[in-house]
């Protein structure tokens, strides 16, 4: 049996996604609702010293958090790969 997450994308990262443009955007939308089914993809990197997650679209980085005991991803970050760690 399939447990789908639920997916809640954090105020500031719905904003960087509305600043993205057109092209990645439908891209990272489709790897963010992706996510639901498989949270943990094989091109999904663990970031060391948090219990946070990485993946990348082309130049964009999706950066979020799995909570397994309430299956939910918590979208943290979405940007250009240049400056979405700071």
């Amino acid at each position: 049996m399939k447990i789908d997450y639920k997916i809640e994308i954090k105020k500031s990262a719905q904003k960087e996604l509305k600043n993205l443009p057109n092209k990645e955007l439908k891209r990272v939308i489709e790897k963010i609702s992706s996510l639901a089914t498989n949270p943990r993809p094989t091109e999904c990197k663990k970031l060391s010293g948090d219990e946070k997650y990485r993946v990348r679209i082309g130049n964009y980085r999706i950066l979020y958090s799995i909570e397994d005991n309430i299956l939910t991803i918590f979208i943290i970050k979405v940007g250009h790969r240049k400056n979405v760690y700071e």
